[in-house]
């Protein structure tokens, strides 16, 4: 299934996240080569959570971003669509506070949270501007927005080899380590559409929050970009 198949139907998504829920953390690591954890660690001290802080991780996942959040004594809400998912992390790690949730309708009071991020999810919320709007509602005046994404490599030969990675050689990959192979296609799909790293710190800064940056990953792979809910 195509990604324009599923962009008609959000809830189809959620279906396909369900279907790799089992394998994904394992799929993850060897598709990235691994690198996937250099950029949740990058995440994390992005956020640099402090304890008692209140830090929602939405498009959570099994949990596997918001662990961190968790051990440094910060109060973590890992958040996902997928129920899949959700079952998953609550197997792994029943001490997190897992809870279902839409991103373009999140289901806390405003001002909740003192840092929000998502993590490789906001390519793949139906409107990723909403849901940008939705993080800064949540967030307490003067709260961090972190938002780590697949991106576009800086240096042209290598985007070009990476987006032949993408659409050539992660499918057959995904398919030998996957149990559901065609969501990656979906995936690879996503990431070669989304906006570069520019063009996504103005959507950011259009929903409502100051101060936005960057940082590459990677060569550009994967950038964390960065901002701050006003105070007033």
């Amino acid at each position: 299934m195509s990604r324009a198949d599923l962009d008609k139907n959000p809830q189809d998504v959620a279906a396909m996240f369900d279907d790799v829920a089992e394998r994904y953390d394992r799929t993850n690591d060897l598709l990235s080569l691994f690198q996937c954890r250099r950029w949740r660690r990058a995440t994390t001290e992005a956020v640099a959570a402090q304890p008692g802080q209140w830090v929602l991780d939405l498009a959570a996942g099994t949990g596997t971003s918001s662990e961190p959040f968790a051990r440094s004594g910060a109060r973590v809400v890992p958040c996902d669509f997928s129920l899949g998912m959700l079952r998953v992390g609550k197997r792994a790690r029943p001490e997190l506070d897992f809870t279902a949730g839409d991103a373009l309708r999140l289901p806390f009071a405003d001002a909740a949270f003192d840092a929000v991020t998502i993590s490789f999810g906001l390519r793949n919320v139906h409107d990723p501007d909403r849901a940008l709007a939705e993080l800064w509602r949540v967030a307490k005046p003067g709260g961090r927005l972190v938002v780590c994404e697949f991106s576009h490599p800086s240096w042209r030969p290598f985007r070009t080899l990476y987006v032949e990675y993408l659409m050539r050689a992660l499918p057959p990959v995904a398919r030998r380590v996957s149990s559901s192979p065609d969501a990656y296609v979906y995936l690879a799909e996503s990431i070669r559409d989304w906006p570069a790293q520019a063009a996504l710190a103005e959507r950011i800064a259009a929903a409502g929050w100051a101060d936005v940056g960057w940082r590459d990953l990677s060569g550009g792979i994967v950038a964390i970009h960065r901002a701050i809910k006003p105070a007033t």
